[in-house]
């Protein structure tokens, strides 16, 4: 995945020479995006919270942010997804994310993977996969099941190496 893009400038000569050659690059938005539910991670992790972080962006902006505070607020279903999702939903001021996508740290569980079906979310990126409770591919797949009423189209792999080495330093702090 091709995470710049280049954009060379058109720039008329000016008298008669050519001016000097600049490159600008543009950031890919998934980046741009994964890099703030990346910034929304951090938090959790200063907060001593599993560190997730999620966005949820509508029409190219973001909406909605959430990280994980399962321990600051003594409650299971505070994971990052599930506090972004309800932002958003109060932001549109509706239960729908028609056209929304959501940005998130890492693959969604399966409660967190539910709360995007039922609020048929239209896009789901995340960075690194769950190979213990993924419910987006890697142990479940509620997020395309063929029975459900809305299935969401999913990218993983965004910024994944960032997003599983903050995991494994909150982790191995824990431990050591």
């Amino acid at each position: 995945m091709a995470q710049w893009i280049e954009r060379r400038p058109t720039e008329p000569k000016v008298g008669g020479s050519t001016p000097p050659r600049r490159t600008f690059y543009v950031l890919d938005k998934h980046v741009k995006y994964m890099r703030e539910a990346l910034k929304e991670a951090q938090k959790a992790f200063e907060e001593d919270e599993v560190p997730v972080g999620a966005v949820v962006v509508y029409e190219d902006k973001i909406i909605a942010r959430g990280h994980n505070q399962v321990e600051r607020l003594s409650d299971p279903t505070a994971h990052a997804e599930m506090l972004a999702l309800t932002s958003a939903a109060n932001f549109l001021r509706t239960k729908w994310l028609n056209g929304a996508s959501l940005y998130v740290t890492i693959e969604p569980c399966s409660m967190c993977a539910g709360a995007l079906v039922l609020s048929r979310i239209k896009n789901l990126y995340f960075g690194a996969k769950d190979p213990k409770t993924g419910a987006c591919g890697s142990v479940l797949n509620i997020i395309n099941h063929k029975k459900l009423n809305h299935r969401i189209k999913a990218k993983s792999g965004i910024l994944e190496k960032e997003s599983s080495l903050l995991l494994k330093e909150f982790f191995r702090k824990k431990r050591g």
